[in-house]
Protein backbone atom coordinates (compact mmCIF):
# COMPACT_ATOMS: atom_id res chain seq x y z
CA UNK A 1 0.00 0.00 0.00
CA UNK A 2 1.47 3.37 -0.72
CA UNK A 3 0.23 6.14 1.39
CA UNK A 4 1.31 9.76 0.28
CA UNK A 5 0.34 13.26 2.25
CA UNK A 6 0.53 16.15 -0.48
CA UNK A 7 0.43 19.66 0.56
CA UNK A 8 1.57 22.90 -0.65
CA UNK A 9 4.35 25.20 0.51
CA UNK A 10 4.28 25.68 4.11
CA UNK A 11 0.86 23.95 4.77
CA UNK A 12 -0.92 24.47 7.97
CA UNK A 13 -2.65 21.42 8.23
CA UNK A 14 0.38 18.93 7.38
CA UNK A 15 1.21 18.03 10.90
CA UNK A 16 -2.50 17.70 11.47
CA UNK A 17 -2.80 15.39 8.23
CA UNK A 18 0.32 13.31 9.25
CA UNK A 19 -0.47 12.94 13.14
CA UNK A 20 -3.75 11.72 12.51
CA UNK A 21 -2.99 9.79 9.39
CA UNK A 22 -0.07 8.11 11.95
CA UNK A 23 -2.53 7.36 14.01
CA UNK A 24 -4.98 5.82 12.11
CA UNK A 25 -1.95 4.01 10.81
CA UNK A 26 -1.04 2.61 14.28
CA UNK A 27 -4.74 1.82 15.21
CA UNK A 28 -4.67 -0.87 12.44
CA UNK A 29 -1.26 -2.10 13.32
CA UNK A 30 0.30 -0.25 10.25
CA UNK A 31 2.70 1.11 12.73
CA UNK A 32 5.85 0.86 10.23
CA UNK A 33 3.60 1.99 7.43
CA UNK A 34 5.66 4.25 4.97
CA UNK A 35 4.14 7.71 4.54
CA UNK A 36 5.57 10.14 1.69
CA UNK A 37 5.26 13.78 2.33
CA UNK A 38 5.18 15.58 -1.17
CA UNK A 39 4.95 19.77 -2.00
CA UNK A 40 2.64 20.31 -5.17
CA UNK A 41 4.77 22.37 -7.08
CA UNK A 42 1.99 24.85 -9.10
CA UNK A 43 -1.51 25.02 -10.78
CA UNK A 44 -0.22 22.81 -13.51
CA UNK A 45 0.49 19.87 -11.53
CA UNK A 46 -2.53 20.35 -9.71
CA UNK A 47 -4.34 20.16 -12.88
CA UNK A 48 -2.36 17.70 -13.94
CA UNK A 49 -2.21 15.11 -10.49
CA UNK A 50 -6.40 16.33 -10.01
CA UNK A 51 -5.19 17.62 -6.79
CA UNK A 52 -7.77 19.73 -5.50
CA UNK A 53 -6.74 21.32 -1.95
CA UNK A 54 -3.75 21.04 1.21
CA UNK A 55 -3.37 18.27 2.39
CA UNK A 56 -4.84 15.90 0.02
CA UNK A 57 -4.35 12.29 1.33
CA UNK A 58 -3.61 9.42 -1.29
CA UNK A 59 -3.69 5.74 -0.91
CA UNK A 60 -2.70 3.73 -3.77
CA UNK A 61 -2.98 7.31 -5.63
CA UNK A 62 -6.21 7.30 -4.98
CA UNK A 63 -7.81 10.10 -2.77
CA UNK A 64 -10.37 8.63 -0.50
CA UNK A 65 -12.06 11.98 0.57
CA UNK A 66 -12.45 13.28 -3.20
CA UNK A 67 -15.96 15.00 -3.84
CA UNK A 68 -17.42 15.59 -7.31
CA UNK A 69 -16.70 19.00 -8.52
CA UNK A 70 -13.93 19.38 -6.47
CA UNK A 71 -11.86 21.95 -8.67
CA UNK A 72 -7.95 21.58 -8.45
CA UNK A 73 -5.92 24.14 -7.23
CA UNK A 74 -3.20 25.52 -5.05
CA UNK A 75 -5.21 26.34 -2.08
CA UNK A 76 -6.01 24.49 1.72
CA UNK A 77 -8.64 22.57 1.37
CA UNK A 78 -11.12 21.42 4.25
CA UNK A 79 -12.84 18.43 5.11
CA UNK A 80 -16.61 17.84 6.72
CA UNK A 81 -16.07 15.88 10.09
CA UNK A 82 -17.73 14.03 12.72
CA UNK A 83 -16.97 17.35 14.60
CA UNK A 84 -17.43 19.93 11.59
CA UNK A 85 -15.80 20.95 8.82
CA UNK A 86 -11.57 20.62 9.98
CA UNK A 87 -8.58 20.93 8.31
CA UNK A 88 -7.89 17.40 7.90
CA UNK A 89 -10.03 14.10 8.17
CA UNK A 90 -10.65 12.67 11.55
CA UNK A 91 -8.52 9.31 12.72
CA UNK A 92 -11.50 7.59 11.80
CA UNK A 93 -12.74 8.50 8.81
CA UNK A 94 -8.68 8.12 7.78
CA UNK A 95 -9.38 4.17 9.12
CA UNK A 96 -12.47 3.79 7.52
CA UNK A 97 -10.39 5.04 4.30
CA UNK A 98 -7.40 2.62 5.13
CA UNK A 99 -9.96 -0.66 5.12
CA UNK A 100 -11.23 0.35 2.41
CA UNK A 101 -8.18 0.23 0.19
CA UNK A 102 -7.42 -3.06 2.33
CA UNK A 103 -10.33 -4.59 0.92
CA UNK A 104 -9.82 -3.67 -2.71
CA UNK A 105 -6.36 -5.19 -2.11
CA UNK A 106 -8.42 -8.62 -1.26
Amino acid sequence: MRIEVVVVKECPNEQLASGRLRQALEAAGLRDADVVTRVAADQAEAERTGFTGSPTVLIDGEDPFAGTGRVQGMACRLYRTPEGLDGAPSVGQLQQALAAAFRRES
